[in-house]
């Protein structure tokens, strides 16, 4: 799996924007950097309906393949900070 952070947001909650490509041959955009009271995660893509609500549009089936992308992205955004930091 690849994963970059493509956009840096720096918002209150919203702190990045990824993408993650598997094998390239699938790729998932729209993935993003939470940072919430319970401390950063990540979020996967999703769309707000015409309630307000939002919902999902692509779901990670399995625990460990939650937890894997999790920690790729994560990762990712520490190293974007970390090099932004040092670009200062």
């Amino acid at each position: 799996m690849q994963v970059k952070i493509t956009k840096i947001i720096n918002a209150e909650k919203l702190k990045a924007y990824a993408t993650a490509c598997f094998d390239d041959n699938f790729l998932i955009t729209g993935i993003r950097v939470i940072d919430s009271k319970n401390g950063i995660f990540v979020a996967m893509p999703s769309r707000r309906k015409k309630s307000g609500e939002f919902t999902d549009v692509c779901f990670l089936v399995t625990r460990e393949m939650r937890e894997r992308i999790s920690r790729e992205v994560l990762a990712a955004y520490e190293e974007e900070i970390s090099k932004a930091a040092d670009e200062v």
